[in-house]
């Protein structure tokens, strides 16, 4: 798949250049244009506008326009380009006025690099789902799209819990699903430990757990990807 096309709008010079060089140090992503207005924002969105946009990085609070003003335009023109709002905007109006207009991600400032990677990266998988071929196959396939895009960040793991080592677990249940006996000798981690990363994964739906029968004793649980 080609890189996503990323436009910048931010009013303020030096974070539209640092949310730039953000996007290019995450890889898929190229920044095709910076905006620091909401009608310089429309004028690049507008067909012939000069740029092919496939995610719009967007700040609510730019001097001529609100951006959610912005959203609304792009979607009246029929628009279905991406937006990713990331700005101080907390009032919940705003939010709920943002996920109505289609809204794909809500990022506060400020923020750190690894949440601002996180929502890149949950975007582009969830693009990769969006854009495939054909028709899902089950519910659980639409649901792990949106999965993706709602997903618990890194940064927010509880306590105990490492990025590094979660993703190694998730690894290790490959399609068929294992128990925490089994990711534990794979990952060469405790059962113990194994089985808390396994559980956070359902917590966030990610991993769902089910009774193993067939066995003597208690019935072991094995746990699948979502």
């Amino acid at each position: 798949m080609s890189d996503v096309r990323v436009l910048v709008v931010e009013d303020e010079p030096v974070l539209a250049e640092a949310h730039k060089a953000y996007t290019e140090r995450v890889p898929g992503f190229v920044v095709v244009g910076v905006a620091h207005t909401g009608r310089e924002a429309m004028a690049a969105l507008r067909p012939g506008g000069g740029a092919d946009v496939d995610l719009v990085l967007l700040d609510f609070r730019l001097p001529d326009l609100h951006g959610l003003e912005v959203c609304r335009a792009l979607r009246a023109s029929g628009s279905g380009t991406d937006v990713l709002a990331v700005t101080s905007a907390r009032d919940l109006a705003a939010v709920r006025t943002a996920v109505s207009l289609g809204v794909t991600h809500y990022l506060l400032k400020p923020f750190t690099f690894a949440a601002f990677r996180d929502k890149l990266e949950r975007y582009a998988e969830y693009r990769r789902h969006a854009l495939a071929e054909g028709e899902v196959a089950a519910q659980h396939e639409v649901d792990r799209m949106f999965a993706t895009l709602r997903g618990a960040a890194a940064h927010t793991l509880p306590k105990g819990l490492d990025e590094q080592t979660l993703n190694t677990v998730l690894a290790a249940l490959g399609a068929q699903g294992r128990s925490a006996t089994e990711v534990g000798a794979r990952t060469g981690i405790s059962r113990v430990t194994a089985r808390r990363y396994l559980e956070y994964l359902v917590s966030v739906e990610r991993a769902a757990r089910t009774p193993r029968y067939g066995t003597p004793g208690r019935p072991e649980m094995e746990y699948r990807p979502t």
